[in-house]
């Protein structure tokens, strides 16, 4: 019987030692994997997002500015203008601040990779002169405008990127158009599903029709929503006292329920008004990997009695 057990446990020993050898060798061979794909740069996480879920398992999708880092203001760290080098393509956002600063000379760097705007065809909210918080230009009617450049905050323009994104890869590698395709089709039905559950709760009674947030990154949210954003930076800097005195008296005007804040900002601002309005402070991170996670939270905060089923 003795001996029975002792073969017993050998034999189990034995198994697990084969089971963790298969299971580091095929985590091994996954980094191999990973380590010999294809590279595609983006500026951004949500971009990653997009890009990932219609690449699939073709291409390594690695983001220019990281979770944490504001891409208003981030400066690239001397490795990733190394490993840019190795990048087969580059998908830009449009006008954020780091493109806006950085594109140029990351590109003269790299002339050899091809370089695609996701932004291409969104209609671009236009300020008539720069809050601050719209670093990019466009001409429109002979002028020169800001450009509202957190595009990616919107399930109408989520589809336009995610198109662009698709035609992108195609072209890159044009014998896979079909896998492309699939998971291309896909992510539209994500898309369109965030959406209407979007719909389905800011139809609702109870949902707010206008909210307030310390940086103005739900601009084209609020234009899919008939949404009212009000910002509570003031040409993108602190707000003077008298001008968070107007904010106290808007927010109670318009019945503002919500102050959304990002991480990457002060809050005590947005704590300030709502202690004086009874306002409710929301933490949201519209730079977040996971935007449709991100997109219903602030659904969900604006109706907070609605279901999402």
């Amino acid at each position: 019987m003795k001996q029975q057990l002792k073969d017993m446990r050998t034999l189990f020993l034995l198994g697990a030692c084969l089971l963790m050898a298969a299971c580091t060798g095929r985590s091994s061979q996954a980094s191999n994997d990973d380590e010999t794909k294809p590279v595609i740069t983006v500026t951004l996480e949500p971009q990653r997002y997009f890009t990932e879920a219609i690449a699939g398992d073709k291409f390594k999708v690695v983001s220019m500015v990281p979770k944490g880092s504001s891409p208003e203001t981030y400066d690239p760290i001397p490795q990733q203008l190394v490993s840019l080098g190795d990048s087969k393509a580059y998908f830009r956002i449009g006008y954020i601040g780091f493109e806006q600063t950085w594109m140029d000379r990351l590109m003269n760097n790299t002339p050899h990779i091809q370089v695609f705007d996701t932004s291409k065809g969104i209609d671009l909210i236009l300020n008539n002169d720069d809050h601050g918080h719209a670093h990019g230009h466009n001409s429109h009617d002979g002028h020169i405008h800001a450009v509202e450049p957190h595009v990616w905050n919107s399930t109408g323009n989520a589809l336009i990127i995610a198109g662009n994104t698709y035609k992108a890869l195609s072209q890159l590698d044009k014998a896979n158009e079909p896998y492309y395709r699939n998971r291309y089709d896909s992510l539209c039905q994500r898309i369109q599903h965030t959406d209407s559950l979007i719909r389905r709760q800011l139809s609702t009674p109870e949902a707010a029709k206008a909210f307030m947030i310390y940086h103005p990154a739900l601009s084209y949210f609020a234009r899919d929503y008939g949404l009212h954003q009000i910002s509570i930076e003031e040409g993108g800097k602190e707000p003077s006292p008298a001008h968070l005195k107007d904010l106290i008296d808007v927010c109670q005007a318009e019945n503002v329920g919500v102050i959304f804040v990002q991480p990457e900002f002060d809050k005590r601002n947005a704590e300030t008004i709502a202690q004086q309005t009874g306002t409710k402070v929301v933490p949201i991170n519209p730079l977040s990997y996971d935007w449709e996670e991100e997109m219903l939270n602030v659904a969900k905060a604006l109706a907070p009695q609605a279901t999402t089923k």
